[in-house]
């Protein structure tokens, strides 16, 4: 820890696959939370952490109540609120590349603004700014933690992006992850095994794909990711079955 710390706690609101998390990982200058051009990617709610010098950054996502054009189970979406009201900055993002969204704010940010008067917060990005907006404070993170998510978190969010990637519709929004084995091997490389349970076998035979491709392509993409994120070799199985 440095003797004069500094913290600036950022909560980064906008519309559902604004690109939240693709600016949080920018941020971090590395990949830690899913991107996916489908809604509520990330499911969790969690932190990423900017150390630079003597300033730190607590970055939180925050997922507003889905519009009409969102329908999606009610348990999925994350209270605003709460992140909001600890924030000393509110980053509202707005992906103009979208026709619904770029002309003005929705109804949703403009409530969850309105009802925190006193935090500032822009529409202007910059990395430079954010670090000058930081105030005199012990930091809460070691300066080398890059999220408050656990690894496992990071894991199942990681194949989560990948399963929204290729899986069609609503059917990924019926899979539930449970992890068998998490170890680490004689090398040093991390062994992971995790189990995708599906509702229907025709959700089976979605994901694994005509000779296994869909879920062989998932499990390789996911872990080439969970090696830059982790820095080891990382051995990534991953089982299909339709669940009881």
């Amino acid at each position: 820890m440095c003797s004069n710390p500094k913290v600036l706690r950022i909560a980064i609101i906008g519309a559902p696959n604004a690109g939240k998390s693709t600016l949080s990982n920018r941020l971090l200058g590395r990949k830690v939370f899913p991107v996916s051009k489908k809604v509520h990617t990330t499911r969790c709610k969690a932190q990423g952490v900017v150390t630079d010098e003597d300033t730190q950054l607590c970055v939180w996502l925050t997922h507003l109540h889905l519009s009409f054009r969102h329908k999606l189970d009610e348990a999925m979406l994350t209270d605003p609120w709460d992140s909001v009201k600890h924030a000393d900055l509110v980053l509202v993002l707005v992906d103009v590349s979208d026709h619904w969204t770029r002309n003005s704010l929705s109804r949703e940010v403009l409530k969850c603004l309105s009802q925190f008067p006193q935090i500032p917060s822009v529409l202007i990005l910059n990395k430079r700014y954010l670090l000058m907006q930081a105030k005199p404070g012990p930091w809460e993170f070691h300066s080398g933690v890059l999220t408050s998510q656990s690894p496992q978190e990071i894991c199942d969010n990681i194949i989560r992006e990948k399963i929204l990637e290729y899986l069609p519709l609503e059917v990924p929004y019926g899979v539930i992850q449970v992890t068998e084995m998490w170890e680490e091997g004689p090398s040093g490389e991390l062994l992971i095994a995790q189990n995708l349970l599906v509702p229907r076998k025709s959700h089976m035979m979605m994901l694994i794909g005509k000779g296994g491709k869909v879920i062989s392509r998932i499990a390789q993409e996911a872990g080439q990711d969970l090696m830059n994120v982790f820095l080891c070799d990382v051995r990534l199985k991953l089982k299909v079955e339709v669940k009881s």
